[in-house]
Formats: structure tokens, C-alpha cells, sequence
């Protein structure tokens, strides 16, 4: 099919009522997620996860990408006028949004974000369609050398921009792997690591391990805050930017959208790098930046447009390469291979209407979303003030269904539970569970293309080194590995650390 023809078919799919249904559910579930603060896109998505699995795979990714973007939106609306990011992308936001609501400017501030996100979200979505195609071409005469090499430099280099600790990142990572070792192997049928357990010989189920690390364990740390969320007590109006916030945002909302698509394709760059790097690049060529962090509305334009634009470039590896940038794309990946789907270069020719469908409806997503967060400011404001003692018991409620729900396992249950004492442990000693979740997801794809290479080769390692794409893959992410040891990138990636935390 032609270009023209797979966007017709993009939009018989998108335009079918269901899936329009889907859409909006969740592009209001994200927006709802991003609005409250804590739990974010990752957490949302696993606890939605097992409401996938009655649907058809287009409809649930439809509806669970619409999550991810939408929490993106909801996520500047607590920054704006708590002070609090919703999910972590929109912590710049807080800088300039914040001191906006506080001046009485609340309504441009919340205005310019949605406009901006809309802009750069729509963009991102332009850029995927034409990208996609074309990379998913080159992908398909990848072998199982480049899969190895290419899997690898995205363990590395999200272990690598993980905030914090890279030695913790890089245990988290390992853990992962061990974790996906469980199980039967699929080349000789023995069985590993089960003890003996029954349950285990599927190995560790990705529904009750994400939901534990994610709902439950995000629920246990809340529960340790105390204190009432505190809303700014002012009177949101003028919602509509005027002529001069247009002029000073426009430039922001272009350069932003750009830096953000981009870096959203990188793996571990995703949404929170390009709304720091694109809050940097607007006060490094400002004339006046000494205003940035008082109320200045470039200040909210630049990251909200990087971080809305990241997350559709944040689909390109996925469904080019079946390669996942961050923690949600690990989860779509494996909603996607939950619904007996292989992401990669051969997803658009023999699933077209998967890749079209879900494209196409981010652009109805983004239409809804610029209809759901200007109206709708004042019921995102009465849902901040819902006490956490209301709200935790229904979300530890919702994971214990959807972890028995996927093949009725009280097993599943226990294990979930496990994971969410371990998923608070972690939060509570600082280890970041995005590492371990793509190394979960990624490791028998690795394992089964690592073995089919060895095979090609006799055996011979050279395999790697002979091929062009896999030795530059593995050097950059020797390079990367070494690099922690040096001192000046070491200062450099415990500065970028730093501004995420």
C-alpha cells in the first residue's frame, strides 16, 4: 500500500466507534493520572493493563497510548497551580508555571500549555508518520547481530540517563535480567530457576510485576506523606494566550517540538531530558534569562512542547525496530506481544492497520485533549483535593483484580503483592524500576537473538565486530559504560541527575 492509502486505512480505523471510544477513555484516564501526583504514565498503564485484554490489539493501543500522551497534558496542571509535577516530565514546568499562577496569570499559564502541547503533539505525530515507514524498511535488513547490538546500546544508554546512581541503575538493569531467566527455555524446553514451583514454569507474569513495582509500590511511598495538597487560591481566567504570550512562545513551541521528537527516539532520553534540555536551550538564547524562573511563559511553552512531542517520537524504535525508549514503551511492548503481536519492521506490512490505526488516533487524541484540559481546569482542581485515604484503597483494590484477572491466579496475586513491597523498598532506598522493566521485557528477545548470531557464526563472537551497525552499536555502548569512570561526563550526568530529582 501507498502512503495515502495506509493514512486512509489509519483512519477507518481510528474513526471506528470503539476505538474512538478507547481514545478518549484514555486520553482522560492519562490526563487524570498526570493531573494527580505520584503516580504517572508507567503506573497508570500497568494498572490499566489487564482492561486490554478483552479488546482487540489496535483498541488497546489505542487506548493505553493515549494514556501515555495524555498524562503528558494533566501533568502541567498540578505544576501550574500546586507547585507539585503530576509525572516527572513536567517538573521544569513547575519553575516558571507556578510563579505565573502566583502573579494572577494562571489561565495563560495553563493556556499556553495546552496550546503548545497540542502544537507539538500534533507535530510529533507528522514526524512519526513519514519516520516510521521508511526506518521500518532499513530495519528489515537488520539480522539477528544488529537486534543483539542495537538491544544492548538501549539497556546501556537508559541505565546510563537514569537519575541517580548508575551502579544502581546498572543492579536494577541486572535484576531484570535475572528475573526474565525464569522460567522455561524456549530453544531447549528445561526448565529454570522454578524450584519446583508450577506457577513459574511460564516464567514471572509482566501484569502482577508491573503492577506491584508501579501501583502498589507508588501507593505504600504516598502513604508515608502527610499533609493536605495545598491549591492556590486564585480565580483561573483568561484562559486564550493574547497576541504578545503567542509572540514569545511561538519560537519556544517550535524549537521545543524539534528537540523533544528527537530526543524521545533516543532510548532513555525520553519526555523529562527534552523538557530540561529545551528549558536550557530557551534560557541560553533568551535576552533577558535572568527572568527565567520568575513567571516567564517561554518557560512553560518550551518543556511542555518537548515533552508532548517526545512521546510520539518515543514510538519510533517500538514499531520500527520493536526496540522500547523508556519504561511505558517496555509496557506497550508487552501489551502489544500480550495480544500475540511482534513489534518491529514487519508489524507495519503484516499489521498495518495496528501501526495506522494507533498513529491516527493520536491525532484525535490530541483534538480531545485540547478540548478536555481548558474546560475541564475546574474538575482537575476538585480531583487534586481528593483525600489519599479515599483514593489509595480503590488503586491497591484495582491492582489485586488485575493481577487475578489475567488467568485467575491467586499465584499472580501473591506475586504482585511481592513486587509492590519490593517496588516501595526501592523507592525507599532510591533504585529506579525503568531499568529493571526493560531489561525484564528485552532480555529473552536479546537471548534468543544473541543465540541465533552465535549460530550463524560456529559459535565465533566475530559476528558482532563484522557487521558495521552491531560493532559501532557496541562501542558506543562500551564508550557509554567507561565513560561513568571519567570524571568530567561523570560530573556532567550527576548535574543532569541532579536537575531531574
Amino acid at each position: 500500500m501507498g502512503f495515502w492509502e495506509c493514512l486512509a486505512l489509519g483512519w477507518n480505523v481510528a474513526s471506528d466507534v470503539n476505538n474512538l471510544i478507547y481514545c478518549f477513555v484514555g486520553v482522560f484516564m492519562g490526563t487524570l493520572i498526570g493531573v494527580l501526583p505520584g503516580i504517572g504514565p508507567p503506573g497508570a498503564i500497568a494498572l490499566l493493563l489487564p482492561v486490554s485484554f478483552g479488546i482487540s490489539p489496535v483498541s488497546a493501543i489505542i487506548m493505553l497510548a493515549g494514556i501515555y500522551y495524555g498524562a503528558s497534558y494533566g501533568g502541567s496542571t498540578t505544576s501550574i497551580l500546586v507547585n507539585i509535577p503530576g509525572e516527572s516530565a513536567s517538573v521544569v514546568t513547575c519553575l516558571d508555571g507556578y510563579q505565573m499562577a502566583r502573579q494572577g496569570r494562571a489561565g495563560a499559564a495553563l493556556g499556553i500549555s495546552a496550546f503548545g502541547s497540542f502544537i507539538a503533539g500534533t507535530m510529533g505525530v507528522i514526524f512519526l508518520m513519514f519516520l516510521a515507514g521508511p526506518l521500518s524498511t532499513v530495519a528489515l535488513r537488520f539480522g539477528p547481530p544488529e537486534y543483539v547490538a542495537l538491544m544492548v546500546l538501549g539497556l546501556t544508554i537508559v541505565t546510563y540517563l537514569a537519575h541517580g546512581s548508575m551502579i544502581k541503575a546498572m543492579i536494577m538493569a541486572l535484576f531484570g535480567i535475572a528475573l526474565s531467566q525464569i522460567g522455561t527455555d524456549l530453544i531447549t524446553g528445561q526448565m529454570r530457576f522454578t524450584f519446583g514451583v508450577m506457577e513459574l514454569e511460564d516464567g514471572v507474569r509482566l501484569v502482577p510485576l508491573v503492577m506491584g513495582l508501579f501501583g502498589i509500590g507508588e501507593v505504600l511511598t504516598s502513604m508515608e506523606k502527610s499533609g493536605e495538597v495545598g491549591i492556590l487560591k486564585t480565580r483561573i481566567k483568561g484562559l486564550l494566550p493574547n497576541w504578545k504570550d503567542w509572540k514569545a512562545s511561538i519560537g519556544a513551541i517550535v524549537r521545543g517540538t524539534f528537540l523533544g521528537f528527537f530526543l524521545g527516539i533516543l532510548p532513555g532520553g525520553g519526555a523529562v531530558l527534552s523538557s530540561f534540555l529545551a528549558y536550557g536551550v530557551e534560557k541560553k538564547i533568551s535576552k533577558h534569562p535572568e527572568k527565567f524562573g520568575t513567571g516567564v511563559i517561554e518557560g512553560v511553552a518550551a518543556p511542555e512542547s518537548a515533552n508532548n512531542s517526545a512521546t510520539a517520537g518515543a514510538f519510533i524504535p517500538l514499531f520500527t525496530l520493536g526496540i522500547p525508549s523508556n519504561a511505558v514503551m517496555a509496557l506497550l511492548l508487552g501489551a502489544l506481544m500480550i495480544h500475540g503481536l511482534q513489534p518491529g519492521p514487519m508489524l507495519l506490512r503484516q499489521h498495518p492497520e495496528v501501526f495506522w490505526g494507533a498513529v491516527v488516533s493520536m491525532y484525535i487524541g490530541n483534538a480531545l485533549l485540547l478540548v478536555l484540559n481548558l474546560p475541564l481546569i475546574g474538575l482537575w482542581v476538585k480531583v487534586l483535593k481528593i483525600p489519599p485515604r479515599i483514593l489509595f484503597p480503590f488503586i491497591f483494590f484495582f491492582c489485586i483484580i488485575g493481577s487475578y484477572s489475567e488467568r485467575s491466579s491467586v499465584f499472580d496475586v501473591c506475586v504482585m503483592l511481592i513486587f509492590g513491597l519490593i517496588g516501595y523498598l526501592f523507592r525507599k532506598f532510591k533504585y529506579e524500576p525503568a531499568p529493571l522493566v526493560l531489561a525484564f521485557i528485552l532480555t529473552p528477545m536479546l537471548e534468543n537473538a544473541l543465540r541465533q548470531s552465535l549460530i550463524i557464526a560456529e559459535g565465533s563472537f566475530s559476528i558482532f565486530f563484522s557487521r558495521p551497525i552491531a560493532a559501532v552499536a557496541l562501542i558506543v555502548a562500551l564508550f557509554l559504560l567507561l565513560s561513568s569512570f571519567l570524571p568530567h561526563l561523570k560530573r556532567r550526568r550527576e548535574v543532569i541527575s541532579e536537575l531531574e530529582e
